[in-house]
């Protein structure tokens, strides 16, 4: 069975992994407390406004389009895609942190759209460690 991770996946394995982190940190909250901590950390901002992709590609590009983790070349299609994710981050990710509750305490739909981003990120890394026999990698457990 092939393991090699998609790029598409990096930026999943490391929102997953950050969201852990914060949930390993405090196990008794939930995993949707864990998402809303993880927005508006310094890498989500990086993430969505689009500065992650740019640095990883503008990295990929002085490394003439071959990645150091796995010394190949990245293809065009790769690239388009990862452009695309960066567009799709963007959109999806944007919050503003003042109005992220309502009077009722709900989330406003921009900021639960962010939310549902993530959960979806998340239970796609899930999901691909499943696929791929590397359940030691899952721990929120949010695919199920």
């Amino acid at each position: 069975m092939n393991k090699t991770k998609p790029y598409v996946l990096r930026v999943a394995e490391i929102v997953y992994t950050e969201i852990s982190n914060i949930k390993k940190k405090s196990p008794e909250i939930k995993n949707i407390e864990a998402i809303e901590r993880f927005i508006g950390t310094k890498l989500y901002n990086q993430i969505s406004s689009g500065e992650f992709h740019e640095n990883w590609l503008s990295e990929l590009k002085k490394n003439n389009f071959v990645d150091k983790k796995t010394d190949k070349k990245v293809s065009n299609e790769t690239l388009r895609l990862l452009q695309i994710q960066k567009e799709i981050m963007k959109k999806q990710l944007i919050i503003y942190p003042d109005l992220y509750y309502t009077k009722s305490h709900y989330p406003l739909e921009i900021s639960q759209r962010a939310f549902d981003q993530l959960w979806r990120i998340c239970e796609s890394y899930e999901l691909w460690c499943k696929e791929t026999d590397q359940n030691d990698l899952v721990y929120l457990n949010v695919s199920n």
